[in-house]
């Protein structure tokens, strides 16, 4: 992320006393998105770099990768890259990707998003027999 992201800050409801802060770590912003991308159906997978590739070669589950979370005037800026399944319907994936993004990021960290850009950077096709 390029700039700090905004902290929250959390009152008691009754009293509106100050309870302190509370700090996102970047990467937990990530795990959601991915999360929230991979649950969309038709979506085969979020691509990622060759270290993410590798890592799950070994077993690791890369929930972030593929995704790329900035903030750009005081602006959460998502960017999402994914493979789709072959079949389905471009435009319509995308915008179920985007709400599902949205709501999972507002409803699990109160961050309404700037911009959601998701970009499918393949299609998945079954393998022949």
């Amino acid at each position: 992320m390029s700039e700090k992201q905004p902290a929250f800050i959390e009152t008691n409801p009754s009293s509106q006393a100050t309870l302190g802060k509370i700090e996102l770590a970047p990467e937990v912003l990530e795990v959601i998105i991915g999360i929230a991308t991979s649950e969309v159906e038709g979506i085969a997978m979020t691509s990622g770099n060759f270290a993410a590739g590798v890592a799950e070669k070994f077993g690791k589950v890369m929930h972030g990768k593929g995704v790329k979370a900035d903030w750009a005037d005081n602006r959460l800026l998502i960017d999402v890259y994914c493979v789709a399944e072959e079949g389905e319907r471009i435009p319509h994936l995308i915008t179920d990707v985007q709400r599902n993004i949205r709501e999972a990021v507002f409803h699990m960290t109160s961050i309404e998003a700037g911009e959601v850009n998701v970009h499918v950077t393949g299609i998945r096709s079954e393998p022949i027999q």
